[in-house]
């Protein structure tokens, strides 16, 4: 097992962090040592502390290890615990309760979400959750607990919008375009970009140029972190050419996508200037079938029909337009809320 840290609920303060303690001993030692505070259950207000303070690489936080808080809890929170919870999902953070008891009788006009467990966790299939009738029998818990915990694979709450996706860039490099304006469409491939963890087990980055021909500028496992991405695309070459948008959807379809891991969310983001000499229609349904999610960005003289074609459905979510290439920048954010957005609304189920 990793590090561990304690948080309390009535106004949450921390008694140690992930670095405190190297070995089991210091912390058992530690552990027997906290006191109890008492006060109210404020289930929502911790968890809005940990999420704020506890992962944090100077508290201790490795990168590669998954982010679990386990939350013990006699009887009900006395306050609200969806919304806490749900940034904290959104932060990449595993969370398990135990729920020991039921509420006591003084309790019961305090109770504002009954159905707690069900709004805070990941999965309301019983994995994430654990109900003790009493504290006598707590100690049964502890090996099913620990099991799940060490369970890695099924951790879905460390996969976030930000870290678990292969997103290709499908560039225009056609003559149109300009060798200026293909520099501010670069530099919003690399904004976009250095919003994403990037690594080999995180999110990867790979990019394809085209006019009527195709290029490979570089694949999903060619760079494994955010700086040499970056470097990478500002040393992409203006090409200048026609425009065979459906060609190059299609390859970036057979040259990055399809070498795409199992795990990830395969995400394309076309950015074109024009109408396609070729029909785009069909090798984006071809992609869509096979589970890319495309975002399709026009400029100036592109088409609105084949950038809603591109695009996967709800059209409006996954297409933009700009008049001039100046505006580009304007949709960073906005494309990055879309991804997350879609992602944060999978069914928790």
């Amino acid at each position: 097992m990793g590090p561990k840290a304690f948080v309390f609920f009535d106004d949450p303060s921390t008694e140690f962090n992930l670095k405190t303690y190297a070995n089991s001993k210091d912390l058992r030692n530690a552990i027997e040592k906290i006191p109890q505070k008492g006060g109210l259950s404020n289930v929502g207000k911790a968890l809005s502390f940990v999420n704020k303070n506890f992962f944090l690489d100077a508290n201790g936080n490795r990168g590669g290890a998954p982010n679990v808080v386990v939350v013990i809890v006699d009887g009900w929170p006395t306050d609200r615990v969806e919304e806490a919870s749900r940034l904290a999902r959104e932060s990449g953070i595993n969370i398990f309760f135990v729920t020991i008891e039921g509420a006591a009788e003084s309790e019961k006009q305090n109770i504002i979400e009954p159905n707690f467990v069900d709004k805070a966790v990941c999965r309301t299939n019983g994995f994430y959750s654990i109900n003790v009738p009493s504290w006598f029998s707590l100690h049964k818990v502890v090996q099913p607990l620990v099991k799940r915990v060490c369970d890695t694979d099924r951790l879905v709450c460390s996969k976030t919008c930000l870290n678990s996706a292969d997103i290709g860039f499908v560039i225009d490099g056609s003559s149109s375009v300009g060798t200026s304006n293909f520099r501010t469409v670069l530099q919003f491939v690399a904004n976009i970009s250095k919003e994403f963890e990037i690594s080999d087990t995180d999110t990867r980055i790979g990019a394809v140029q085209y006019t009527y021909e195709q290029r490979l500028e570089f694949s999903f496992d060619k760079y494994s972190t955010k700086q040499d991405v970056l470097s990478a695309i500002k040393r992409i070459s203006y090409w200048s050419g026609g425009t065979s948008t459906g060609a190059a959807i299609s390859y970036a379809s057979e040259q990055l996508f399809s070498k795409s891991k199992p795990n990830k969310r395969k995400i394309m983001i076309l950015i074109t200037d024009g109408r396609s000499y070729d029909d785009v229609r069909v090798p984006a349904m071809a992609a869509h079938r096979n589970g890319v999610i495309a975002y399709s960005v026009g400029v100036a003289w592109a088409a609105q029909d084949e950038l809603e074609a591109i695009a996967t459905d709800p059209d409006k979510e996954h297409s933009f337009f700009v008049d001039e290439f100046d505006n580009l920048y304007r949709f960073v954010n906005q494309l990055i809320q879309n991804i997350c957005r879609e992602f944060n609304s999978q069914p928790w189920n």
